[in-house]
C-alpha cells in the first residue's frame, strides 16, 4: 500500500477543529513563488498549482523510467500547500492590522505582538483577506525525504521535455516552521477569519503571540478539492508560527 503522509503524520495534516499548538520539523518541498489574487481565471496561481503538480507526479511516477532514485518507496502525493502573505500590511500598538490606506483587518487580529509596533514602519507579514489582488504567495507541495534537489532538476528536464512547457519556476525548498499554533477550518475559504480569531484567542489565554516575519507566514493546506466539494464542506489547515509571549 502506497505511504500517505496525511494518514502516517495526522498531527500535522489532520488537526482537530480546535486550536492546538505544534512543533514542525524541517521538511522538503517543490514550490512556485508569485503574486495576485488566487482567483483569477489563467492567472499566475492556477498556473502554478499546474507546475507542481506536473512535477509531483513526474518524480512519482519516476519509478517507471530510468532515472532511479535512491531509497524510492511508492508514496500518495501530498496535497497542495500555501504560504501567503501581503507587502505594506502593518501592525498597530493595539494588536489590530491595518493595510497601508489605513483600513481595519478582520482577517487577522494577533492579540499581543512585541509593544510599539508602528502602524507606518513595521511590517507583520500577516494577510488582508480583502486584499485578494494584492496577495504575496509560495505554493507548495511535500516530498518524500528521499526526494533530493538534483532529483527535482531532473524532474523538470524531464516534464519540460515531455510536455514541452516551461517548469522552471518550480524550485527544491527547505522549510522548518517549528512552534505553530494549528486549526481545521472547515468552511469556504472567506470564513476562514473566524478560525484564526479563535486561534488568537488561544494564544492569548495560553501566553503566545503570533510571530509573522519574513520567513514564518500565514500556513494553509488543502485538503479538500475546491472544484468538486460545496464550499461549506471544504477542509483547511490553517497554521500561524508563534512564540512565547
Amino acid at each position: 500500500m502506497a505511504f500517505d503522509y496525511k494518514k502516517e503524520y495526522k498531527e500535522f495534516y489532520m488537526p482537530k477543529n480546535r486550536p492546538e499548538l505544534v512543533d514542525i520539523p524541517e521538511m522538503n518541498f517543490i514550490a512556485v513563488r508569485g503574486k495576485g489574487n488566487p482567483n483569477e481565471e489563467g492567472g499566475a496561481y492556477k498556473a502554478a498549482i499546474g507546475l507542481l503538480y506536473g512535477i509531483a507526479f513526474t518524480i512519482k511516477m519516476s519509478k517507471k523510467g530510468n532515472h532511479k532514485i535512491d531509497g524510492y518507496f511508492d508514496y500518495v502525493v501530498p496535497p497542495l500547500e500555501g504560504f501567503w502573505w501581503q507587502e505594506n500590511t502593518y501592525g498597530a500598538e493595539d494588536g489590530s492590522f491595518h493595510n497601508s490606506s489605513g483600513n481595519y483587518n478582520m482577517g487577522n487580529r494577533p492579540e499581543n505582538h512585541s509593544p510599539g509596533y508602528s502602524l507606518s514602519h513595521s511590517p507583520c507579514y500577516g494577510i488582508d483577506y480583502n486584499r485578494k489582488e494584492d496577495f504575496c504567495w509560495i505554493s507548495v507541495i511535500r516530498l518524500p525525504d528521499f526526494v533530493t534537489e538534483d532529483d527535482v532538476r531532473w524532474a523538470v528536464k524531464e516534464a519540460e521535455k515531455k510536455k514541452q512547457q516551461d517548469f522552471s519556476k518550480v524550485e527544491f525548498l527547505t522549510i522548518r516552521e517549528g512552534l505553530c499554533v494549528q486549526c481545521m477550518h472547515i468552511g469556504a475559504y472567506d470564513d476562514e477569519p473566524a478560525t484564526v480569531a479563535a486561534m488568537d484567542a488561544f494564544l492569548k489565554e495560553k501566553g503566545y503571540v503570533n510571530d509573522f516575519n519574513e520567513e514564518r507566514r500565514h500556513h494553509e493546506i488543502y485538503l479538500s478539492d475546491a472544484r468538486r466539494t460545496a464550499p461549506e464542506r471544504l477542509k483547511t489547515v490553517i497554521r500561524h508560527p508563534v512564540k512565547k509571549g
